[in-house]
């Protein structure tokens, strides 16, 4: 079903049971398959390929030779049904490839809003993506990646399968991440090593200077005092009534499965 405003350049080609809403716009050699949905005011550029089942929210922008939706790089997929939901305002610069989720997990690749994929940029299947977040060029997320709100990853940015990046986490170009890297957390390096608060990003996100010194006292606590890990999440857990500005950080804490960088 195709709406009577859309603006779609006569070389596209569309499945017929793809839904476009108002306002959408489709340029030359691009191909909408089966199994799409996409919502108002959402602008697509040309020689862009968007595979169901795919839904994709309001006011995105897809530049040009992008893939998204496209069958996952996991041998384990077998062509079972499997998806991809995009929530609204995101930017995916060109080349972009993202992947639909397998059965193995929640059978779903997931981007919230506001994000912005720049040149190149891979999201693999089952990865969740929060709001905020950006990836630089030439970054890239394995397989069933979480990345939080407000997270920056740097250009060559490489997430290892299954990791967890925490809220307004800044990784340095070139990072290569095999652990989880906690709310707040600067990290670079190959394997990535923390270097600090983000207190910056901390601080563009409303953070108070009182608030900004109090995650600070707690990065010492993980980092600096030679706790053990459940030590320093013990010792968190005692600032936290005095201290609520810590609980995102104690959460991204409790939540590791892999172990965090160190």
């Amino acid at each position: 079903m195709i709406d009577s405003k859309l603006l779609i350049h006569p070389s596209a080609i569309i499945d017929p049971s793809a839904v476009l809403a108002a306002g959408v716009s489709v340029g030359p050699w691009t191909i909408i398959g089966a199994g799409v949905e996409i919502a108002e005011n959402t602008k697509i550029a040309s020689h862009v390929v968007i595979k169901g089942p795919c839904k994709i929210g309001r006011n995105n922008q897809i530049y040009q030779f992008s893939s998204i939706g496209e069958d996952c790089q996991d041998k384990k997929y077998q062509g079972e049904k499997t998806y991809l939901q995009i929530g609204d305002d995101n930017i995916f610069r060109e080349s972009c490839t993202i992947h639909r989720g397998t059965v193995q997990d929640n059978a779903l690749t997931k981007i919230g809003n506001r994000n912005l994929f720049m040149v190149n940029v891979h999201v693999a299947h089952d990865c969740e993506i929060g709001d905020d977040v950006i990836m630089a060029n030439n970054s890239a997320a394995a397989g069933h990646v979480r990345i939080s709100d407000r997270a920056i990853l740097g250009g060559f940015t490489a997430v290892h399968q299954f990791c967890h990046i925490g809220a307004s986490v800044m990784c340095a170009a070139g990072t290569v991440i095999f652990k989880d890297v906690p709310a707040f957390v600067m990290s670079g390096g190959n394997p990535a090593k923390p270097f600090g608060i983000n207190a910056e990003g901390l601080k563009r996100s409303g953070y108070s200077p009182e608030s900004i010194s109090q995650i600070k006292r707690a990065y010492k606590i993980i980092y600096r005092q030679q706790h053990s890990m459940e030590d320093a999440i013990s010792k968190l857990q005692a600032m936290l009534a005095d201290t609520p500005e810590i609980e995102t950080l104690l959460t991204s804490l409790q939540q590791s499965t892999r172990g965090i960088i160190r």
